[in-house]
C-alpha cells in the first residue's frame, strides 16, 4: 500500500509539472500573439480615424467609402461559407474548445480570425480586440494543447491561454484569471487554477516585454492601456461612498434594463440575419458593414472597440465635463445620447450578423455611455458632478454582469480596466454587478455568449446519439478522492449512476469518488469507441492500454 500510495503521489506530481510547463509555453505563444494582433489594431483604431476624417473633409468621396465597405463585407462573408468557425466575437469558440464541445483547427482559425478581426478595425467597425484575442489566445492553447496526450490537461491548456488573451488585451491579467473559472469552464478546480495562472502570468509577462523592445526601437510608439489615465475618484469617505452607493443602485437598475433590452435584441437580430441567405449568406454582413460606415460619419466615438468612449466619459473626479462629441456641433446630452444608440445598434448588428470582430469592449462602453446619459441627468437634477465617474464605472459593471452573467469578472475588470484602485468604490460596483445579474436572472435572459455556443455546438459540436459508458475508477488513476465536479467531463455529458459496492448514489458534484466505483456516463457520441476512451482517459487519467480493454459498446 505504501509503494502505491508513492507511486499515485509521484504520478500526480508529474501530471501537474507537466500542466504546469504546457501551461507556461501556451501562455508564451498566446500572449506574443495577441500582443502582435494588439499593437496591429491599435494603429487600425488609429488609420480608420483619419480615413473617415478625410472623407468628412471631401463629402464628395463618400460614397467611395460605402463601395469599399460593401467590397469587403461580400469578401469576409465568402470566407466565412468556408469557415465558418470564425465568425462572431471568438468568445463563445473559446468557451467551445475548453469545455470539449468540439476541437479547433487552431492554425486556420488563429490566421483567420487574425485576419477578418483585423480588416474589421481598419474598416472603422464597432469592432474591439478583445473577443478576437481570447479566441487567438484558445487557438494557442490548442496548438501546444495537442503536444499531451491528456485530454483533460488539453482542455485546461486551452482554458488558460484564451484567458492569457484576454488578460494580454486588457493588460488585466486578475480579469483573465477570472474568466477561465466564471467564463471559459465555469468550474473551479485545482488544474483549472493552476493552468490558468501560469499562462496569464507567462502571457503577461511576454505582452510587457514585447512592448517595451517596440517602445525602445521607436520612442515615437508606446503602447499602453487605453485607462491608464482614465483617473477616478470623487468619493472617498464614508457619506460620500454611502451616497454613491444609492446612486449607483439606481443607475445599475438602468444600465441592467439596458442590458436586458440588449440581450433580446441581439436575439431577435439573429433571426433576422438567419433568413438572408443571398450570395450563399455572405449578403447579411452587408448590413453591418454598411451601417458601421454611416454610424462612423456621425461620430468617430462609434468605431473601434471604445476605450476613447470610456475614457472622454471620464471627468477625472469632476473637474471636467464630458468631453463626447459628434462630427457636427451639438448639445453634450444629444451627443451622448446619440452615440449610446449608435454603439447599441452596431453592437446588435455585428453580433447578430456574426460579424468577426470583438463586442467585449463595446458592450462595456454602451453600458458606460448609457451611465454617462444618466449622470447628466441626475446631474442636472443636483447631483455632486465629483460622482459621476464612479457612475461610470457602475454602468459598466452593470450592462455587462446582464448580458453576460460574470458579475465577478465584472467587478474585478471594472477596476483593472480604468486603473483605479481606491477600494472605497468597491462597495458600489459590486452592488452593480449584483443588480446587473439579478435584473437578468429576473427578465429570463441567458448568459449571451452561452446562448452563441449553443448554436457553434449544433454546428461543430458531437452528432451523434446519447450512450450510457460504464467506467471503473481505477486505484490510482485521477478520479481517487476527487469530486465529479473535478472529472472536466465533455459538454453535455453528465455522471447518471455511481455504484460502489452492492451500495448505489445518487451523482452530485460534491460526490468524491473512489477506487473500484463503478460510474455511468451518459455522452452524445458519434464513435462509441472513441468517446470511450476519452472518457477513460478523463476518469483514470491515462490512456486506454489497448482497444482489446474495450467493452462493446452498440454504436
Amino acid at each position: 500500500m505504501h509503494r502505491l500510495t508513492h507511486r499515485t503521489r509521484y504520478g500526480r506530481t508529474a501530471d501537474i509539472c507537466t500542466l504546469i510547463l504546457f501551461s507556461v509555453v501556451a501562455g508564451v505563444f498566446s500572449g506574443t500573439a495577441v500582443t502582435l494582433y494588439n499593437v496591429c489594431t491599435g494603429y487600425g483604431e488609429k488609420y480608420s480615424v483619419a480615413w473617415y476624417g478625410a472623407f468628412i473633409a471631401r463629402p464628395y468621396l463618400i460614397p467611395l467609402l460605402f463601395v469599399a465597405l460593401c467590397a469587403a463585407a461580400i469578401l469576409i462573408g465568402t470566407i466565412l461559407r468556408f469557415i465558418p468557425i470564425a465568425k462572431g466575437s471568438g468568445v463563445p469558440q473559446a468557451e467551445g474548445a475548453t469545455r470539449g464541445v468540439f476541437r479547433l483547427k487552431w492554425f486556420r482559425t488563429m490566421c483567420t480570425a487574425f485576419a477578418l478581426s483585423l480588416l474589421t478595425v481598419f474598416l472603422g467597425m464597432n469592432a474591439g480586440s478583445e473577443g478576437p484575442s481570447i479566441m487567438i489566445g484558445a487557438c494557442a492553447g490548442s496548438g501546444v494543447g495537442r503536444l499531451t496526450d491528456n485530454t483533460r490537461n488539453e482542455r485546461c491548456i486551452i482554458g488558460g491561454a484564451a484567458s492569457a488573451g484576454l488578460a494580454v488585451a486588457f493588460n488585466a491579467p486578475l480579469t483573465g484569471f477570472l474568466f477561465a473559472v466564471e467564463e471559459a469552464h465555469r468550474k473551479f478546480t485545482p488544474e483549472i487554477i493552476i493552468s490558468a495562472l501560469f499562462s496569464v502570468i507567462s502571457g503577461v509577462a511576454v505582452r510587457n516585454g514585447i512592448l517595451t523592445l517596440l517602445s525602445f526601437a521607436d520612442p515615437s510608439f508606446t503602447v499602453s492601456s487605453a485607462f491608464s489615465a482614465f483617473d477616478l475618484s470623487g468619493a472617498g469617505t464614508f457619506t460620500d461612498t454611502m451616497t454613491v452607493a444609492g446612486l449607483s443602485l439606481i443607475a445599475a437598475l438602468a444600465v441592467g434594463f439596458l442590458g436586458v433590452g440588449f440581450y433580446y435584441a441581439v436575439m431577435g437580430m439573429r433571426k433576422v440575419f438567419a433568413r438572408i441567405v443571398f450570395l450563399g449568406g455572405a449578403g447579411r454582413m452587408l448590413v453591418p458593414f454598411v451601417a458601421a460606415g454611416a454610424f462612423g460619419l456621425i461620430s468617430f466615438y462609434e468605431m473601434g472597440g471604445g476605450h476613447s468612449l470610456i475614457e472622454a466619459l471620464g471627468t477625472h473626479g469632476g473637474t471636467q465635463d464630458f468631453s463626447v462629441t459628434l462630427n457636427f456641433a451639438s448639445p453634450v446630452v444629444v451627443a451622448l445620447v446619440t452615440v449610446l444608440i449608435l454603439k447599441f445598434a452596431s453592437s446588435v448588428f455585428n453580433m447578430g450578423a456574426g460579424v468577426p470582430c470583438g463586442v467585449f469592449i463595446p458592450m462595456l462602453a454602451t453600458g458606460a455611455c448609457a451611465a454617462g446619459v444618466f449622470s447628466y441627468i441626475a446631474q442636472s437634477l443636483g447631483m455632486n458632478a465629483a460622482y459621476s465617474d464612479i457612475i461610470v464605472m457602475t454602468g459598466t459593471a452593470a450592462f455587462f454582469s446582464a448580458v453576460v452573467k460574470a458579475p465577478l469578472t465584472a467587478t474585478v475588470m471594472v477596476f483593472e480596466l480604468t486603473g483605479s484602485y481606491n477600494f472605497n468604490l468597491l462597495f458600489p460596483v459590486v452592488i452593480a454587478s449584483a443588480v446587473g445579474y439579478t435584473v437578468g436572472k429576473l427578465m429570463r435572459t441567458g448568459a449571451v455568449y452561452d446562448v452563441l455556443l449553443e448554436g457553434y455546438a449544433e454546428q461543430f459540436g458531437e452528432k451523434g446519439k446519447r450512450t450510457d459508458f460504464t467506467l471503473n475508477v481505477k486505484a490510482g488513476g485521477f478520479a481517487v478522492g476527487r469530486s465529479i465536479r473535478d472529472l472536466l467531463l465533455p459538454y453535455g455529458a453528465a455522471v447518471s449512476d455511481v455504484r460502489r459496492n452492492d451500495e448505489r448514489f445518487v451523482p452530485n458534484d460534491d460526490l468524491d469518488l473512489k477506487a473500484g466505483d463503478e460510474i455511468t456516463i451518459s455522452a452524445a457520441a458519434t464513435r462509441a469507441d472513441e468517446k470511450y476512451k476519452e472518457l477513460y482517459a478523463l476518469v483514470n487519467g491515462t490512456a486506454l492500454a489497448s482497444d482489446d480493454d474495450l467493452p462493446h459498446i452498440p454504436n
